[in-house]
């Protein structure tokens, strides 16, 4: 039986400007295949923040278990300068939500790292490197909330970080991900996404 596959997150998940096959869950489906992972389940707006990803999760009620849950969330705390310490808490509650979306397993859950948005046109003015740091805290909070959770890390803020001369790794609000950029997420998280589903009860079988 086909694995069901739930997004949390916020305008990273839902893929600002970016047709919905474009996505970056929509892809890493495509690419574990049909017997493995069902078209994603998305719970996910841009803007949100931690605070309003509970508050949805609370309002649509999904019901798990998943055999996939994938978790993107503080781009928003952080650009509304709040600090890491109010951050860490609220990641926690989210990613026990996950774990639990998950029956309980958390092996099953990936969390993905805050892309860095200074690099982007969007911050020309601000200071980048500071913005960097800020997002390299709040990844290192999440990195081991997930560790200690025993969940899944996959890092892409790298992939974000890198050159984009001819600008395709961009969407066309010169801020978000073009789909380009998405596929390479995909692709990023795919190893830890398919040892997650590998042997999950939601595999179909032979």
């Amino acid at each position: 039986m086909t694995g069901r596959f739930l997004a949390l997150g916020d305008s990273y998940t839902i893929g600002e400007c970016v047709e919905p096959a474009g996505r970056w869950p929509a892809r890493l489906a495509a690419l574990l295949g049909e017997d493995r992972a069902a078209a994603p389940e998305i719970i996910a707006v841009t803007g949100w923040t931690t605070d309003d990803l509970m508050a949805a999760i609370a309002e649509a009620r999904p019901r798990g278990p998943y055999a996939l849950v994938s978790l993107l969330i503080g781009a928003n705390d952080q650009y509304q300068g709040r600090p890491v310490e109010e951050y860490r808490p609220r990641f926690r509650a989210l990613l026990a939500a996950a774990v639990g979306f998950a029956g309980g397993e958390a092996a099953r859950v990936l969390v993905l790292s805050i892309p860095d948005w200074g690099v982007t046109p969007y911050a020309e003015g601000r200071d980048r490197a500071a913005i960097a740091r800020e997002i390299d805290g709040y990844n290192a909070a999440a990195a081991a909330e997930a560790a200690r959770a025993g969940a899944r890390w996959v890092d892409v803020t790298p992939i974000s970080r890198l050159p984009d001369p001819g600008g395709a790794r961009l969407a066309s609000d010169r801020l978000h991900p073009s789909g380009a950029q998405y596929a390479e997420w995909a692709r990023a998280a795919l190893p830890q996404a398919s040892a997650a589903v590998g042997g999950s009860i939601f595999q179909r079988t032979p």
